[in-house]
């Protein structure tokens, strides 16, 4: 999981997974709608393709990319414990909130 946070640490790989999550693209399609060239698209994408967030299928001379969902609820299974903490103290104000509106 180490590797999947580094991954995403990266703006750019996160963007990637942004445009990817709505749908399938190739890469001219990811170059065209982020800020990079088309090399630094393909290095992205093949750090992704390793971390296993994206999966790749050829169709003729295209390659299209999409979001693979496996290493991301891996992290949200992480983060759980730390939303119930959130939502705990949230509902801990909530209610501190209401008492003060009933005073």
């Amino acid at each position: 999981m180490a590797s999947t946070f580094a991954v995403l640490a990266d703006q750019s790989r996160r963007e990637i997974l942004d445009l990817l999550r709505d749908r399938e693209r190739p890469v001219g399609d990811l170059v065209d709608r982020l800020t990079l060239t088309q090399p630094t698209v393909s290095k992205h994408l093949k750090v992704l393709r390793e971390a296993g967030l994206v999966e790749v299928r050829t169709d003729a001379q295209r390659r299209w990319y999409r979001l693979a969902p496996g290493p991301l609820a891996e992290i949200d299974a992480w983060l759980a414990p730390y939303r119930r903490m959130w939502e705990k103290s949230l509902d801990a104000l909530e209610r501190r909130l209401d008492e003060i509106e009933g005073d």
